[in-house]
């Protein structure tokens, strides 16, 4: 780990030999209150379309969130996109997609949750394919009641806790977003290649950390903090820069 206020931006991106590969919230859109608020603006669909151009379909999300909302927000716009999805447990490359079933616990974990919080203005309870997420950006003094709610389910059916900015999810375990770009990488549209992983939240670092070990590189977006990246950027304008200097 270096000190990211040490980290320079990165150089200008050359498709060649190389695959792009990219977090969504808080990395190509501002991260917001609601989860569900999030809004793909049209210059960010031609971004990517351009990319998958460039990178010659070498291009994928790496997302705490599910396949299934990376799809809800994307539609068929970008069809050709990978999706490496619910922090590295789903994946869909190629037009195949590869979801394990989802634990039980994680809908009594969403029955109890829904429960607590049942008329507390500024909760929103995030329900994914394998997951189920408190977001509390707009009632920060519930953090710990959140925290100590999802802790009591944490290891039934191997549940893993998980935080990040402003939540804390409970997920599938045995899968991480390392995991994730590592069997990503396995793919045959994607052998070969040398990863340049994007992203913002501590969720992250385990993508940083794998895309090292293949001789790849990455790039943390945002404040200076303790990274496994090699190289920062500012904020999601100053990443939708770079990626339109791909060439």
């Amino acid at each position: 780990m270096v000190t990211a206020r040490m980290l320079p931006p990165p150089p200008a991106l050359i498709a060649a030999g190389h695959c792009i590969l990219l977090d969504f919230d808080g990395t190509l859109v501002e991260l917001v209150d609601r989860p569900d608020a999030v809004i793909v603006d049209d210059g960010l669909v031609a971004l990517l379309r351009r990319l998958a151009g460039t990178f010659a379909g070498r291009l994928a999300l790496v997302s705490g969130r599910s396949v299934a909302q990376i799809e809800h927000f994307l539609g068929l716009a970008v069809p050709e996109i990978a999706v490496v999805g619910s922090h590295g447990a789903e994946l869909r490359v190629s037009g195949e997609r590869l979801t394990p079933a989802r634990p039980a616990a994680l809908d009594e974990a969403e029955r109890v949750f829904s429960a607590a919080f049942a008329g507390q203005k500024g909760v929103v309870i995030e329900v994914k394919s394998l997951g189920v997420a408190v977001h509390y950006r707009m009632a920060p003094e519930q953090a710990a009641t959140a925290r100590r709610l999802a802790e009591d389910f944490a290891g039934q059916e191997g549940l893993v806790l998980q935080t990040g900015k402003m939540m804390v999810e409970l997920r599938a375990g045995g899968h991480d977003k390392g995991s994730g770009i590592t069997s990503l990488l396995s793919q045959p549209a994607f052998q070969g290649c040398k990863p340049v992983f994007v992203g913002d939240d501590v969720t992250d670092e385990a993508g940083f950390a794998a895309v090292a070990t293949l001789n790849g590189v990455g790039v943390l977006v945002g404040p200076a903090r303790e990274t496994a990246a090699t190289y920062r950027l500012d904020d999601v304008a100053a990443v939708r820069n770079w990626l339109g200097t791909a060439a």
